[in-house]
């Protein structure tokens, strides 16, 4: 189901959503991908770690206990408060940069 959302979305999101997955499967091999919510991806390990959304102009990847997390990098910018946090990715960002921070 994930693999058709990202066939399904004929512009940059399709190609983003489907690089962010790649990380995250890269970093831990043994997480477990799920469908949830009518159409959201989610990635979990002992829990679910983040869900991938995507809207008009952003592809966001939230974290479910990102509140809990140190941010010296300030890679998180959207959804700041509560337990929750997120990093939205807009067009043409260059997402091998969180890399190098991570």
């Amino acid at each position: 189901m994930i693999d058709e959302k990202i066939g399904a979305l004929d512009d940059w999101r399709g190609g983003m959503l489907s690089r962010l997955r790649a990380l995250i499967l890269e970093a831990d091999p043994e997480i477990v991908e799920e469908w949830k919510w009518r159409g959201v991806p989610v990635w979990s390990h002992d829990g679910m770690v983040c869900t991938g959304e995507t809207y008009r102009s952003v592809v966001k990847m939230t974290f479910a206990r990102g509140a809990a997390l140190d941010d010296p990098s300030g890679l998180f910018n959207a959804s700041l408060d509560g337990n929750t946090r997120a990093i939205s990715v807009h067009i043409g960002s260059r997402i091998w940069l969180w890399l190098i921070v991570l």
